[in-house]
C-alpha cells in the first residue's frame, strides 16, 4: 500500500516510515509532484490537517495523511494555537513568534502551555484523526539550540530542560508529534 505523508521534508518522511509497517510505502509531495502550497485557510489545528489531507485525496488520488500544530498559551486564551507558524508575521520567523509570546507574557504569572499536534489520516475518502499534547510551561527567556519552532521557551511537565535542550531521541519519546505518530501507526498495524 502507498500512502502519502502530506510534506515535502524528506526527513520526517524517513522517520515516520521507521515506525510504520513493511506493507506500507511512504511517499512525499515530492514523490508524487505536488509542488504547490497546499492551502492551510481554516481556523482551527484540527481543520487545517483535514484541508491539506483531503486536498491530497482529491487532487492526486492517494491515500494521504497530513499534520498540524500549534501551541496553546492558557493565559493568551490559547494563542497562538493555529496561526503559531505566522505568530510574528507571514515571514514565519520563530524567534520574532518567540519574542512575541514573551512580551505577551511579560508579566504574567500564569505560563501554562501545551503543545497541540493533530494528524488527519484520509483513506478511501474516508478520514480518522490522530491527537497528541504535551502540557508544560513557557520559560521567561530562551534556552537551548536544539529543535524548532517555540522549542526554546517550553518544557514539558515532568521536566527541567525546554524542548530545544533535549536531545532528538528523548524529545521524540515524549513530543505531541511523537503521540500522534503512535496513534496513527497502531491505527495503520490494525488496519493491515
Amino acid at each position: 500500500m502507498k500512502l502519502v505523508f502530506a510534506t515535502g521534508n524528506i526527513n520526517k518522511v524517513n522517520e515516520i516510515q521507521q515506525l510504520i509497517p513493511d506493507e506500507i510505502k511512504l511517499l512525499s509531495l515530492n514523490d508524487i509532484d505536488c509542488m504547490e502550497e497546499i492551502p492551510e485557510t481554516q481556523a482551527t489545528i484540527e481543520g487545517n490537517a483535514s484541508q491539506k489531507a483531503f486536498y491530497v485525496y482529491t487532487n492526486y488520488h492517494f491515500n494521504c495523511f497530513a499534520d498540524d500544530t500549534g501551541l496553546e498559551v492558557e493565559a493568551l486564551d490559547g494563542r497562538p494555537g493555529v496561526l503559531s507558524a505566522r505568530y510574528a508575521g507571514e515571514s514565519k520567523n520563530a524567534d520574532d513568534n518567540m519574542n512575541k509570546i514573551l512580551a505577551e507574557l511579560k508579566n504574567v504569572t500564569n505560563r501554562n502551555a501545551r503543545f497541540k499536534t493533530v494528524i488527519s489520516l484520509v483513506m478511501d475518502g474516508k478520514e480518522i484523526q490522530f491527537e497528541g499534547i504535551v502540557e508544560g510551561v513557557i520559560l521567561k527567556e530562551k534556552r537551548g539550540d536544539k529543535g524548532f519552532g517555540y522549542d526554546p521557551i517550553f518544557i514539558p511537565n515532568g521536566y527541567d530542560k525546554t524542548f530545544a535542550e533535549l536531545d532528538m531521541s528523548e524529545k521524540n519519546k515524549i513530543s505531541h508529534r511523537a503521540l500522534a505518530v503512535r496513534k496513527l501507526v497502531e491505527f495503520l498495524n490494525f488496519k493491515l
